[in-house]
């Protein structure tokens, strides 16, 4: 590999130029091994957000991040491979139903989740709520559950795309966090490390999701599909809807208990409709479009293919789910329709409430987070319950009182603004 100096690389795209693929290749594998300083990538970070970068270089990027681990391989698998990734959101529970259902139409699902940092909820943390379930797995493992069930949701070794996971906590830290270069790469890096055959990515728009604007988040989903297929993986976007919270839960074990009514063929319509749009788009880039997966939520296979899950990862399926020690309810206002709830109040709120964390180190409660008893275009009456707030720790009510203060809207129907839980389709 061809040395150079990282004032230099600094230089090149503090100026506008385009860094070359050695240039790119260095500078990454110098940073992973610890030559190139923090503060020259906080540099050179800085510089990709204010000058952006050319698609080349990106899918270099990408590649020099991913070649910095290991990359992980499911060809002795005897079905193809689908994933989803989530740009995260507010009630966003579709990982805990989507792997089974997907699962149980024949293609296997190794989805490598994470955990909660800020409003938006960790998939990782909501499965910790289960008694006795474990997100670590070996690779054998992973493998072997892949292999007899056909999905696996863990936590990712550290062995996948060490480069980014040190330049993310750099990113945190250092306001260079929307760069679309950056956050296109590090979610492609991990993704095509895993080895996956097709994967779906599922960009949130609205005031609850890192993209608040739909033109943002359509450009972030054009990078990362071109980055997906350069790389020789089959890639789809969906753009939806995070302006409203997903579902009538925000937490961690309320959410496994609102998956869990998903999985028995009920639970609340929006959860339902945008499992079965991405289990279909992983369906077909893996190429079994010959299956229905919503016959998976009606017929039980998907919820076998989840009992078994659970129980692979030292989980007990039958176990009660943990409970909040203490709840408040927030009456409705007045009497008419909901006609706006604020997904970023509720995530703040349940946040706020013990469900979330502010550092990656900070525990959370298995127990805590918001219930809402309607959704927009729902009737309400006043003095009836609208929110019911749980904790462990009473203390936090007061804040998240805040948290939803401005959040919603009571009016009538005329005034609810009808948006498509799916706004756009990219790639395919």
């Amino acid at each position: 590999m061809t040395a150079h100096d990282a004032v230099e690389v600094i230089l090149a795209k503090r100026n506008g130029g385009t860094l070359t693929d050695s240039q790119i290749d260095w500078v990454i594998d110098a940073y992973t091994r610890g030559d190139v300083a923090d503060e020259q990538m906080s540099a050179l970070a800085m510089a990709i957000l204010l000058n952006g970068m050319q698609r080349a270089e990106i899918s270099r990027w990408t590649a020099a991040m991913i070649a910095s681990g290991e990359r992980m391989d499911f060809s002795s698998l005897s079905r193809p491979t689908a994933d989803k990734h989530s740009t995260g959101g507010v009630g966003d529970k579709i990982t805990l139903p989507l792997a089974p259902v997907v699962a149980a139409c024949g293609v296997a699902v190794p989805q490598l989740s994470g955990r909660g940092l800020g409003h938006t909820g960790g998939t990782l943390d909501k499965l910790e709520s289960i008694p006795g379930w474990r997100a670590a797995l070996s690779n054998d493992e992973l493998l072997a559950q892949l292999e007899s069930i056909g999905a696996v949701i863990c936590a990712a070794g550290d062995g996948l795309a060490p480069a980014d996971k040190k330049l993310y906590a750099l990113r945190d830290v250092t306001g260079t966090v929307e760069a679309i270069p950056l956050i296109a790469s590090s979610i492609m890096s991990k993704k095509i490390a895993e080895g996956t055959g097709a994967l779906v990515l599922d960009v949130k728009v609205g005031s609850g999701a890192f993209m608040k604007d739909v033109d943002d988040a359509r450009e972030l989903a054009e990078v990362m599909v071109g980055l997906g297929t350069d790389a020789g993986v089959r890639t789809v976007a969906l753009l939806t809807d995070m302006s409203t919270p997903l579902g009538l839960t925000a937490g961690n074990a309320i959410e496994v208990a609102e998956s869990l009514d998903v999985l028995a063929g009920g639970g609340p319509a929006d959860v339902v409709e945008l499992t079965v749009a991405l289990a279909r788009e992983m369906l077909t880039a893996a190429g079994r479009d010959d299956v229905d997966p919503a016959e998976t939520l009606t017929d039980g296979t998907a919820m076998d293919v989840w009992r078994a899950m659970v129980r692979a990862q030292d989980g007990d399926p039958d176990a009660a789910l943990p409970t909040a020690r203490e709840s408040h309810v927030v009456t409705a206002p007045a009497t008419g329709v909901l006609t706006r709830l604020d997904a970023m109040a509720v995530g703040m709120a349940a946040w706020r409430l013990g469900a979330g964390r502010a550092r990656k180190e900070d525990p959370v409660q298995a127990g805590a987070g918001v219930v809402w008893h309607a959704r927009p275009g729902d009737p309400v009456t006043a003095g009836e319950p609208l929110f019911t707030l749980l904790t462990d720790e009473p203390t936090r009510f007061e804040r998240a009182f805040a948290s939803l203060e401005g959040g919603y809207d009571v009016g009538s129907a005329d005034e609810v603004a009808a948006q498509p839980l799916i706004i756009d389709r990219i790639g395919g």
